[in-house]
């Protein structure tokens, strides 16, 4: 089983995929946690490595192609990123989405990175920006588009551990003989 989770930052992704892939006992593979590598690599900050790869296409194209050949390649993985869904396209059997209102994803990332919440909303927003602007740039993915996810939740509506509940309960309750089809990837290309 594949399984992708989408959404922006500080809406959950990575602590709640880590647990629904424990949950699930399946592997988990992080772009989060390979940009922020990639930050720490050039001495930067996630938001300046943002906005370096506005200038250096190359660096989304890696970690882009990195997490496209997990999809194709690999089984039994939550795979987590804010493009997941976009790249493992039909490889994936779950496609998630996690969002949250940007109040509560900015006092997430602020706990997380120990700065002030102010900072880190202004930051959360000039980071999307950026992104959603190469998204459309290199694949032609509008980020916005929902319409891909077989799930949207907002995080910010269940603790940790009911949330956890409500993605287990989710994937057991599925069953490929009702499956009437999951909704295609279409018009994206993947030129890495």
């Amino acid at each position: 089983m594949l399984i992708t989770v989408s959404g922006p930052p500080g809406s959950g992704k990575s602590t709640n995929a880590v647990q629904l892939a424990d949950a699930l006992g399946l592997g988990h593979v992080s772009g989060g946690d390979i940009f922020r590598e990639m930050a720490a690599e050039r001495d930067m900050t996630p938001v300046e490595f943002n906005e370096f790869a506005e200038e250096d296409p190359q660096i989304d194209r890696d970690l882009d192609r990195r997490l496209r050949e997990i999809a194709v390649e690999r089984d039994d993985v939550v795979l987590e990123s804010r493009l997941a869904g976009w790249l493992a396209a039909d490889h994936a059997d779950f496609r998630f989405w996690f969002d949250a209102p940007l109040s509560v994803r900015a006092e997430r990332i602020a706990e997380r990175e120990a700065k002030p919440v102010d900072r880190a909303a202004t930051e959360t927003e000039r980071r999307e920006a950026s992104e959603r602007k190469r998204y459309r740039e290199y694949y032609d993915i509008d980020i916005d588009d929902l319409s891909i996810y077989d799930a949207a939740y907002n995080t910010a509506r269940w603790g940790p551990e009911r949330f956890l509940d409500v993605l287990v309960a989710t994937v057991e309750a599925y069953d490929p003989d009702d499956d009437e089809g999951k909704a295609p990837v279409e018009g994206v290309s993947y030129d890495f």
